[in-house]
């Protein structure tokens, strides 16, 4: 029988809310400009950010990522240089969300020739650990009606018509997932690797087929959570996120990439990547 306590805390899952938040919760305090770079260019890549939205004000902002105002400074300039910030100088000035006049699937595809195929498949291989522990704790101790969250995520999916879209909810439903188990730290976790892959995954949820696969496995994943049948749930889990990452690696293959060695990580989040920094700086 599974326990009909929760912990504080942890009686709503996290949604589309949850997700637009993990765009400015703290960093490492290792992280460098590049780190703060993904993570606002992702949240605009899915739509966390609207175009000509403001962005706080450059204290505001560093206290909330957690890094200094220097830091923020640099990361502000680079996303300048990529077209997705304007800053505005004098009254009612500040920086503000501008989309460029290229296609999403070009910068997307740029940024994933960032990646190296070993340094996809390592994330993977965590991403698939942290899902399927947490649809084994999920099957374990959560309560049927925790589960309409998960249900509700599964269905806009389905119905959801462009990647941007399809990108928010595929992590949504991932940190939902980790919410019905129960546990913060796997929680923090999703939304960690949200903030890694997330607008990455958008490149492979254009394909109708793989759609629909991946909302049965979806489907799958929740029955099992349901029948408390814990190993099920689990190996459904790991399954989803590997076939999503094997596709992503099959997609950096056939792109001519600059990712030629492993960035050099100094941390478990893949944040700090000193490696990348230098090829960068070659450019």
């Amino acid at each position: 029988m599974r326990p009909n306590g929760r912990p504080d805390g942890g009686d709503r899952a996290p949604g589309a809310g949850t997700a637009r938040k993990a765009a400015f919760t703290p960093v490492d305090t290792r992280a460098r400009v590049d780190t703060v770079v993904r993570r606002i260019a992702d949240a605009i890549e899915l739509g966390l950010l609207a175009d000509g939205e403001q962005l706080p004000g450059e204290t505001e902002l560093a206290g909330q990522l957690g890094v200094s105002t220097v830091t923020l400074r640099e990361a502000l300039m680079a996303l300048r240089q990529q077209g997705l910030v304007t800053t505005r100088r004098g009254r009612g000035g500040g920086s503000f969300v501008t989309l460029p006049d290229s296609p999403p699937e070009d910068r997307l595809r740029a940024r994933l020739a960032d990646w190296s195929t070993e340094e996809l498949r390592d994330l993977g291989d965590h991403w698939a650990a942290v899902s399927g522990t947490a649809a084994l704790l999920a099957a374990r101790r959560t309560q049927p009606g925790d589960l309409r969250p998960l249900t509700r995520t599964v269905d806009e999916l389905t119905a959801a018509t462009d990647p941007a879209t399809r990108g928010r909810l595929y992590g949504r439903f991932h940190v939902e997932l980790a919410a019905a188990a129960q546990s913060a730290r796997l929680t923090r976790e999703e939304i960690a690797l949200q903030t890694d892959l997330g607008a990455l995954l958008c490149l492979v949820l254009d394909d109708p087929s793989h759609l629909a696969v991946l909302s049965d496995r979806h489907r799958a994943v929740i029955s099992a959570v349901q029948d408390e049948a814990d190993e099920r749930a689990r190996t459904l889990a790991e399954t989803c996120v590997r076939e999503s990452v094997e596709r992503l690696i099959a997609l950096r293959l056939a792109t001519p990439g600059r990712a030629a060695e492993p960035r050099s990580e100094e941390d478990t989040h893949g944040q700090e990547h000193r490696a990348r920094g230098a090829r960068r700086g070659h450019h």
